[in-house]
């Protein structure tokens, strides 16, 4: 008895340790981020470095508005191709496919997810990119090329969140649609999809956060001017590439400035973090 209640002691232990140490480093990072980044935003001008739209470090010109909005338009084109081809392919997945189908594509779907971010670089470098410069004005380093690369990577995420939303949602649903007289697809596409709706945006917004923090592949496809695109086929600078092209030699002033564009990245994912939980909650009263 003793012996029991020891370990479960020693398991207590262990497991709060290692909570602390999660909780310690995510409160080190904030630290580090915010003792780093707000005093150069305050040194620079707030108004000034969120709105301002030229970057020039040799001339202490910090405004990264310009990469401000290359993250949203990259993980805005990113949706506009990733979640209309993840969720139907969730659906297919979930109610249409056979189990050797499923049981196929499943770990291709998988596969996606382990893909590391330079490989799919290099196949945007050398499929996408030169696609677009074929088909399409300028080079090929641009903001269409980020986003369809992007739209690739987001695929794992949004599919396997949104295919266990759709196998969560009670079978006595699809059922009674079919007996009011539902077809198959009909009773998939208007009560099943609505029931799960939750979790399907669930995976959206994780697909958001997937997006937004992603930097080599951007780097390697997107052009990475500081500028605010003015079509699909400009280059684009997003926050992460930013701070990763640059971060190397910069000091001083240059340097509180890269991280300062870290907390801004961070309160941003943290906005979707909390937007996240929101849904999760949501779906669970539901």
């Amino acid at each position: 008895m003793n012996r029991t209640f020891l370990k479960e002691g020693a398991a207590r232990v262990v497991f709060a340790l290692a909570a602390a140490l999660s909780i310690l480093a995510v409160g080190l990072i904030c630290v580090f981020l915010f003792a780093n980044g707000v005093p150069a935003m305050i040194e620079i001008g707030i108004p000034d470095f969120l709105l301002g739209t030229t970057w020039r470090p040799a001339n202490d010109i910090y405004g990264i508005f310009p990469m401000i909005i290359g993250s949203i338009y990259v993980t805005a084109g990113a949706l506009i191709f990733g979640v209309p081809v993840g969720l139907l392919t969730a659906i297919f997945l979930s109610r249409f496919a056979s189990a050797k189908v499923a049981a196929f594509l499943k770990p291709g779907v998988e596969l996606l997810a382990g893909i590391p971010s330079v490989v799919y670089g290099f196949f945007g470098l050398m499929i996408i990119v030169p696609f677009i410069r074929l088909n399409a004005p300028g080079n090929g380093l641009s903001l269409l090329a980020a986003s369809i690369l992007l739209g690739i990577m987001i695929l794992p995420t949004v599919i396997t969140v949104a295919k266990n939303a759709l196998d969560a949602v009670p079978q006595s649903y699809y059922e009674g649609a079919l007996a009011l007289g539902a077809t198959h697809e009909r009773s998939v596409l208007r009560v099943l999809v609505p029931a799960a709706i939750s979790g399907i945006m669930a995976g959206v917004v994780l697909g958001i956060g997937r997006a937004i923090g992603e930097t080599m592949a951007v780097v390697m496809v997107a052009g990475n001017q500081p500028i605010i695109p003015a079509s699909i086929f400009d280059g684009v600078r997003t926050m992460t590439a930013n701070i990763v092209l640059e971060m190397g030699y910069a000091a001083d002033l240059h340097r509180g400035a890269l991280i300062a564009t870290g907390v801004v990245l961070f309160v941003f994912i943290l906005l979707i973090s909390t937007l996240f939980n929101a849904m999760k909650k949501r779906g669970e009263r539901s």
